[in-house]
């Protein structure tokens, strides 16, 4: 046999079909299974965490978790490893083992969420920002505090096994895991493992290929949403980056256009968005209630911090003996029972391609275009209760970002691997997309707040600042 069926195991995905993995029978003596590392309490836990933080109280289906999301992204890791660690060799000197540089991207794929709290990133938006951490913050101390220890002991995947010498570094992967920081955070690092963060962060990696799939499949967007196959296919690392031949150009734009269909449609749906200012209303409140501090500082409690306990802990808050905790429990109430108090009065999308920025327009600042849109509305109107929701979504990254730089593409006719962003082709994309819209308490005034609207961005619509 040319595998051991003994130690391995199989999960079926809907995504992917089956999914193997290490389990624990006939391990030696002091090893660690990959099932070890997923029934793991803080693995588990994206059990209880929604892979769309509101989405799903909008789209009945859509009920995924975290946790099926970081399996598919730990069995794209192996996809991607299978197609591209030769070139990765051919890239770099020292590289490890294929074993090594595959169970590495395996945990990290499994972990790179095991930092997010309840909501996913509209936790760090509206909780985490204060203390200045994010998710991959926490995911990091986690991998290389709480689980370390048994991510030191995996030995194997179920492709191969590690080098007597090998052993995997966790620091390495809660370095994977991280976005890049501005002003550079590679040195120290080993070439191969900068090129391999292009797996995590970039324009298509292992977590945005599953996410795009996994959303679109549960959502009922898509069944199949683009060609995973092609894209892997006709990608391979070079001493440049990861680079994608010219041939396997449409795949990306492709993924990267059912990427911002996913946001238009699913993401940024109206409702979605209007469960989203309704939860931010009672976020702040609620949390001193919830949770003591900085969830660094407070490990042991944040693992236990789910999702599902948050729900269970408000809908108890009606029935506490504190007359404003029971006022804040009923609006959780409401907002449980979809009693959505915020109705959306006008919407406006704008388009910003390369040379051009809504970071320098009023898209950047709800505040100016509420006070802006007042000034627009007829006398009598202009007290009107209103919420100004901006959702931004960047189709890749930009030349001046930390995440830039990391993805190529190969043409034969040119001979040399160029800066993707920079590629003729993909500058027909833009660069990025804007939502506008203004929720209101009613239908009352739609029209005349469209107008305003309107009025207001069409100052912009064409102006062109510099990046």
């Amino acid at each position: 046999m040319t595998r051991d069926y003994t130690s391995e195991s199989l999960s079926h995905d809907p995504i992917h079909g089956y999914i193997p993995f290490i389990s624990r029978s006939g391990l030696p003596a002091g090893e660690v299974s990959e099932q070890e590392i997923i029934d793991h309490p803080w693995v588990q836990r994206m059990r209880q965490i929604h892979q769309l933080q509101t989405a799903w109280w909008v789209f009945p289906s859509a009920e995924h978790t975290r946790f099926q999301h970081i399996l598919g992204v730990m069995h794209l890791a192996s996809q991607a490893v299978d197609h591209w660690y030769d070139s990765l060799c051919d890239a770099c000197r020292n590289v490890p083992s294929r074993a090594y540089v595959e169970s590495l991207v395996r945990m990290a794929g499994l972990l790179h969420d095991v930092g997010h709290g309840p909501f996913g990133h509209f936790f760090d938006d509206h909780y985490l920002d204060q203390f200045g951490v994010t998710h991959e913050d926490l995911g990091a101390k986690i991998i290389q505090t709480e689980l370390a220890d048994l991510l030191r002991r995996v030995r194997r995947n179920p492709h191969g096994k590690l080098a007597p010498l090998e052993e995997l570094d966790p620091a390495q992967i809660g370095w994977l895991i991280r976005r890049p920081a501005r002003g550079g955070d590679t040195q120290g690092q080993p070439d191969w493992l900068v090129k391999l963060r292009a797996l995590f962060s970039g324009i298509y990696t292992v977590d945005n290929l599953d996410f795009v799939m996994r959303d679109a499949y549960m959502s009922g967007y898509s069944v199949k949403a683009f060609d995973l196959f092609r894209l892997l296919h006709y990608s391979f690392f070079t001493p440049q980056g990861l680079t994608i031949h010219s041939r396997g150009l449409q795949a990306l734009i492709t993924f990267i256009e059912v990427r911002a269909n996913l946001f238009r449609t699913i993401y940024f749906h109206r409702t979605v968005r209007a469960l989203d200012v309704a939860l931010a209303e009672l976020f702040g409140e609620t949390m001193p209630h919830l949770f003591p501090g900085n969830p660094l500082e407070h490990l042991t409690h944040y693992r236990g911090f789910t999702e599902s306990s948050f729900l269970v802990d408000v809908q108890r808050m009606p029935f506490h003996a504190d007359p404003a905790v029971r006022a804040l429990g009923q609006k959780w109430h409401d907002l449980l029972s979809r009693n959505v108090l915020w109705k959306m009065a006008a919407e406006r999308a704008m388009y910003f391609h390369s040379g051009q920025s809504e970071q320098t327009s009023i898209f950047s600042e709800p505040e100016v275009v509420a006070q802006r849109v007042r000034k627009k509305l007829p006398r009598e109107i202009r007290s009107v209760e209103m919420r100004v929701d901006i959702a931004r979504h960047y189709h890749r990254p930009s030349t001046r970002q930390p995440t830039a730089g990391q993805n190529f593409v190969y043409d034969p006719a040119e001979g040399t691997p160029r800066s993707l962003s920079d590629y003729e082709l993909f500058r027909e994309l833009p660069l990025s997309f804007s939502i506008c819209r203004i929720y209101t308490r009613d239908h009352t005034h739609d029209d005349q707040i469209q107008q305003a609207l309107n009025a207001v961005l069409g100052d912009v619509v064409d102006a062109k600042t510099n990046m």
